[in-house]
């Protein structure tokens, strides 16, 4: 008895149902609800992903790199993640007629179904997660300094109490539904990264160079140096970090055959590195040449005066902190909202998105309470997972799917960022780590 074949209407029907949903979860989800995105709101994004509070660390990493390699590293990096940057602008539309918006999806497509989730998602996560926990302890610090610097006679408030008003921005920030209602928060901090970098570098030229500058390496021992090399190379690998939402800025400018995204894209990109390099040069170039190796790892710690500017800067750290941590939330909000929809099947609502996002920043938080060391964190986890998603992975895919000719200079160019990404990534967190360990001999918890 042969069975019956379904009638062709309710086959058709599954499949418009299926279709249906998908969209309709699509429409919810943060980084593809909204696709009407101009290439300035890729300009701003890209700023205020890329200029952290990490460009406030490069006079410091200065110091420990020493003048010439330094300088090498600082334009090595600029030069290597703008190529990433434009690999991956370029791939994002590859395949017709389909959009990688997300970079797990880029690595599912260039490694495989299962591989591709494995070797992006815990990297990605580790970078956003990262920089969340990071900014945490940035906001923190600089509301303090403000404070401190403000109210000079004021009674001492823990640093513990600053994250906690610093995280509390955030738990009405996060409820904002996805990339493009950021904008405005990002727009204001991509012009506060500018501001407070121009104050970094123009109120050290006009402290002029200091009576007993020193150029020479601070560590004592060759072993110090050494371990103080590597952990500069990672802080100057977590400035360059704004590769992990790219394509999820991406997809929030429209595309069509014509017209597809990757030209506004572009255009925004340059923009942001012409920004990043008026932001990164003269604050680590200036810093270092004023200070030497006495600068602090914050280079406003070592301006000390006119308190008024200093305590603006700290202002406008905060501003851009709060607008960084939005930009790197959004792509963990869609990941767990993702998985919270298509895998546990929970119905999209404000309710699941209110408890989602709430728990992140309260997590964050506590983290952020809980191990705030600034600087060791900064080389330890830019190291580990930011040389990869910056500096190589994208090389890897380009690799994978377009297999240039072999000794082709794309070939070459490709192969020469795997190897200085590779490098990057085992032996800056060395540095870090001990940066860390040092750092927590001395420390209370909650203090």
């Amino acid at each position: 008895m042969g069975t019956q074949a379904p009638p062709e209407d309710s086959y058709h029907r599954n499949i418009d149902e299926k279709l249906a949903r998908q969209k309709e979860i699509d429409d919810w989800l943060p980084i593809t609800s909204s696709r009407n995105a101009k290439w300035w709101y890729s300009a701003f994004h890209n700023v205020t992903a890329m200029v952290g509070a990490g460009v406030l660390g490069l006079p410091y990493a200065m110091a420990e790199l020493g003048w010439g390699p330094g300088v090498v590293v600082l334009v090595l990096s600029w030069v290597i993640t703008l190529y990433t940057l434009w690999q991956m602008v370029e791939m994002h539309e590859m395949v017709p007629g389909k959009r990688f918006d997300r970079y797990h999806e880029l690595g599912q497509y260039a490694f495989g179904e299962k591989l591709g989730l494995y070797i992006v998602v815990p990297q990605q996560l580790i970078v956003e997660v990262g920089v969340c926990i990071v900014y945490m302890v940035t906001g923190g610090k600089s509301l303090k300094k403000f404070h401190d610097l403000v109210c000079e006679n004021c009674k001492s408030i823990k640093l513990t109490y600053f994250i906690m008003i610093f995280a509390s921005v955030h738990f009405v920030l996060s409820h904002l539904p996805n990339f493009n209602s950021i904008s405005g928060v990002s727009l204001a901090a991509a012009v506060m990264s500018l501001s407070y970098s121009t104050i970094a570098w123009a109120a050290s030229a006009a402290k002029g160079v200091q009576k007993d500058v020193e150029y020479g390496y601070k560590a004592k021992t060759t072993a110090g140096t050494v371990f103080n090399f590597f952990s500069a190379l990672g802080d100057v690998a977590f400035a360059y970090a704004g590769h992990n939402v790219v394509l999820e800025i991406q997809a929030t400018i429209p595309s069509t055959p014509e017209k597809p995204s990757k030209g506004p894209m572009w255009r925004g990109v340059v923009v942001a590195y012409i920004v990043v390099a008026l932001c990164y040069f003269p604050v680590a170039l200036v810093g270092y040449w004023m200070f030497g190796n006495a600068v602090e790892d914050n280079i406003l710690i070592s301006l000390k005066k006119p308190a008024w500017l200093i305590a603006t800067a700290n202002i406008f750290v905060v501003i851009h902190v709060i607008g960084s941590y939005q930009i790197y939330a959004m792509p963990v909000f869609d990941m767990m909202e993702t998985v919270l929809v298509k895998k546990l099947r929970f119905r999209p609502s404000r309710a699941l998105r209110f408890v989602v996002r709430n728990f992140y920043v309260a997590a964050t938080m506590f983290v952020g309470m809980t191990f705030p060391f600034f600087g060791g964190l900064l080389a330890f986890f830019g190291g580990f997972a930011f040389a990869p998603t910056t500096y190589f992975l994208p090389c890897i895919m380009w690799l994978a799917i377009y297999k240039p000719r072999k000794y082709s200079l794309s070939w070459w160019a490709n192969w020469i960022c795997i190897v200085l990404g590779v490098l990057l990534m085992v032996i800056s967190p060395i540095g870090g780590l001990r940066t860390i360990i040092l750092q927590a001999k001395d420390y209370k918890f909650y203090s």
